[in-house]
């Protein structure tokens, strides 16, 4: 080894760089609420867990939501190289080619559609409706002023599809949770998109701060998360979900509360906070109340 060679920094191996770029951590975003739906699902179906299939669910997802961010980060990687906050992404610097990271996107995919195939026709059938909105997405930003709502049409299918992986037949149940999720990162993007209004405005790219303005987007976000907090609580009223879902409930709403206090339209300091730490609670927290609520009304483990 030459010493310019040795002086070089280190590059991540493929598939840390990949992992890294899809951001495989965010997937606690939308997990807990496709395992509320199946574990409910079972629930009614026999209340027993079904372990084989809640892996089918978690492989599905996982690998769904990979495809998703390797797709937007394939297609954005020109726009994130013209802003700042996003310049050190992996297709920006080179850590990872846009041929490796497409080879990963299809290797998600492969690993998908093989989820779905093995938990129900129905599944298989589906699998390319929810495929769609995903590459949709990232495209977005260019030809409307709302993509947020495109995001929230995406993350809608986990819920619904969670359910139908287990029953194999359709849910209205299942679309009410579905909408409460797609709402509820609809309206947190909705806040994170305001920290780029300004490079937004200057490359080009569309969304409800750069049109609007930051209190227009903050204001929305609200209203996006008390139409969440509703739709949760049809969620409760139709699978007749008993005193903990509620307790949870209650700790979303205060959770939300907590989120539109430190994020406001003259302070965005806190910004990270509200989108990583506070939507992460949510959803775990949902989860784990949910989860408790089904066992005490007799789900077997």
């Amino acid at each position: 080894m030459t010493s310019a060679s040795a002086a070089l920094p280190r590059q991540p191996g493929r598939t840390r760089a990949f992992l890294r770029l899809v951001m495989i951590e965010h997937s606690v975003f939308a997990l807990p609420f496709a395992y509320i739906a199946a574990l409910t699902a079972m629930y009614e179906w026999d209340r027993n867990i079904h372990w084989a299939r809640l892996l089918l669910v978690t492989v599905a997802m996982v690998g769904l939501r990979t495809f998703a961010m390797a797709v937007n980060r394939i297609i954005d990687r020109e726009i994130d190289a013209r802003n700042p906050r996003t310049a050190h992404r992996e297709l920006v610097t080179g850590a990872m080619s846009v041929r490796h990271a497409w080879t990963g996107a299809a290797v998600a995919l492969v690993v998908f559609l093989g989820a779905a195939a093995l938990l129900n026709p129905l599944c298989l059938l589906l699998a390319p409706v929810a495929v769609v909105p995903m590459v949709v997405y990232p495209y977005g930003k260019r030809f409307t002023d709302f993509p947020q709502a495109i995001l929230g049409l995406a993350q809608a299918m986990g819920p619904v599809g969670g359910w139908l992986a287990v029953t194999g037949s359709w849910s209205w149940d299942a679309v009410v949770l579905g909408l409460a999720v797609g709402v509820w990162i609809g309206g947190f993007d909705l806040i994170y998109a305001c920290q780029d209004v300004e490079t937004d405005r200057e490359v080009g790219v569309r969304s409800v701060p750069a049109r609007f303005g930051v209190p227009a987007a903050i204001w929305g976000a609200r209203g996006c998360h008390a139409v969440t907090t509703a739709l949760f609580a049809w969620y409760a009223v139709a699978t007749d979900a008993g005193a903990f879902f509620w307790l949870g409930l209650l700790i979303v709403a205060g959770a939300f509360v907590y989120e539109h206090r430190i994020v406001r339209p003259g302070d965005l300091s806190r910004l990270n906070r509200a989108f990583f730490s506070v939507n992460g609670f949510i959803g775990i927290a949902l989860f784990v109340c949910a989860l408790l609520d089904l066992l005490v009304r007799g789900l077997t483990v």
